[in-house]
């Protein structure tokens, strides 16, 4: 974080310091809400969750160096005491933002958020110093710590903005008003929460509405939805996308023999050519969003070509493929699951396995309300229309959906099996995997499904899957 007097973070927050020596002293280090990522000079949030409370770690972590505590009571050591942590962590997001000189670059969507917030910073800090949302830390703890992170040298800071309903993509806004807003995608991701796509429209284009008009909004010319939101913005817009209209699109698209997608990349300022080392044509569309993004800033087609060839993934789970020594592989996109990301993986796995047998270890996508069963059943029929060779279908009742589905679509019910947990599907796997076999694995994170990938990740390793 940019240094800040204990006195003025106070003052910012409109807290109270006990047990203050020296209000002079200045945090130099990280915000932090976990205790074991205290260094010296940082702040040590203290939060009240469900299981912990973060006040009993004041002790622990001023010996380990932070200079204070952000509390909701005095705990005996250095606090800065305040009525609500969270609005004083966002407030003092707020204050940092102001005083920064980078440009604040904000993106939502249903759908492939994350990766797309990867690409977008390792392209921008191939020009200038770049901060970005670490993994999916997306929500309104997350986003300000995220915020804080940046320092006097940042020029770009990306933020992730998740939202579970309307008005909370307004609430990060107003802690980090962005100068860029890119809305990539209109899903059913949370439509049980949301109650339809129009609602989820409404709250994704909460960002566009925040914008300044000397900002830009960079939208999905393929997604009507998101199309929509360029009435509800003062800022410039840039469109991306396959339509002809599209200030930013890729042209010639295919997939390379091990399944990375190539394309001819067109800008308002240039074209040139990129060939990811990503997986799976839905990267595509990702890429387009991080280049639009990269144009608006200043950059030329041929650096921004050059950034993307060059990107990996930065965030784990996500289409993470690894190849065993007996030549099965691995991939690993379990971190979540919903319908839009669960057709992309599963046409990424039909890509990657050309010549070769394919398993799709599924499980449950969450959050889909009346949707679930139509969902989860269209996703089993995919991997029939797919020739994926085999479907796993783990869990419970949204694990037999799966099943149905693919069973329905034809005469391939014995391709399919249903097995009622991780370890059963291990077991299985572990049986009848050949080399050469390619396995993706992928449901939402609350099934942990992750630990299928990592014991078959762990040749010859018997027992149990460990526990989550």
């Amino acid at each position: 974080m940019i240094a800040l007097s204990l006195a003025e973070i106070a003052a910012v927050v409109g807290g109270q310091t006990y047990d203050i020596p020296d209000p002079a002293v200045q945090v130099t280090g990280p915000v932090v809400r976990d205790s074991r990522e205290v260094e010296p000079g940082s702040l040590f949030v203290a939060f009240v969750g469900e299981r912990v409370d973060g006040h009993d770690y004041a002790r622990a972590v001023v010996d380990a160096g932070a200079v204070a505590v952000l509390a909701s009571r005095p705990v005996g050591v250095p606090a800065i005491v305040v009525a609500d942590v969270q609005a004083a962590l966002g407030a003092l997001a707020r204050h940092v933002v102001e005083r920064l000189g980078a440009t604040l670059v904000a993106l939502t969507g249903s759908a492939g958020k994350t990766s797309t917030k990867d690409l977008i910073a390792q392209v921008l800090r191939s020009k200038a110093p770049t901060v970005f949302t670490p993994g999916s830390l997306n929500n309104e703890i997350g986003l300000p710590l995220t915020a804080l992170s940046a320092t006097e040298e940042t020029r770009f800071l990306v933020l992730e903005m998740g939202a579970r309903g309307i008005g909370h993509i307004r609430y990060l806004t107003d802690l980090t008003p962005p100068k860029v807003g890119l809305v990539l995608n209109v899903g059913t991701a949370h439509i049980g929460e949301f109650g339809g796509r129009e609602q989820i429209a409404q709250a994704k284009g909460e960002l566009v509405e925040s914008l300044p008009a000397d900002g830009a909004a960079v939208l999905n010319a393929d997604d009507p939805l998101v199309r929509a939101m360029a009435s509800r913005t003062k800022a410039r817009v840039i469109l991306f996308g396959e339509s002809g209209e599209a200030d930013v699109r890729a042209e010639n698209v295919r997939l390379t023999d091990g399944g990375q997608p190539a394309f001819r990349l067109h800008t308002p300022s240039g074209c040139s050519d990129v060939t990811m080392r990503l997986y799976g044509e839905h990267h595509v569309s990702n890429a387009l969003a991080a280049a639009a993004v990269a144009h608006e800033l200043g950059m030329s087609a041929d650096e921004i070509a050059r950034a993307l060839s060059e990107a990996g993934s930065l965030s784990r789970w996500r289409m993470e493929v690894t190849e065993r020594p007996d030549g099965v592989t691995v991939v690993n996109d379990a971190y979540n699951a919903n319908p839009e990301s669960m057709r992309a993986a599963l046409r990424a796995l039909a890509a990657m396995g050309k010549g070769r047998r394919t398993w799709a270890v599924l499980g449950q996508m969450a959050e889909l309300g009346d949707e679930a069963l139509a969902e989860h059943d269209a996703v089993g029929r995919l991997a029939v229309r797919l020739n994926v060779s085999k479907l796993v279908a783990v869990g419970g009742r949204e694990a037999s959906w799966l099943q149905l589905g693919a069973y329905n679509e034809g005469s391939w019910g014995e391709e399919s099996v249903h097995v009622s947990d991780a370890q059963a599907a291990v077991d299985l796997l572990r049986s009848e995997l050949r080399p050469g076999d390619v396995v993706l694995v992928k449901a939402s994170r609350s099934v942990g499904l992750e630990r299928v990938a990592l014991a078959l990740l762990e040749p010859g390793a018997e027992g149990e899957v460990s526990a989550r």
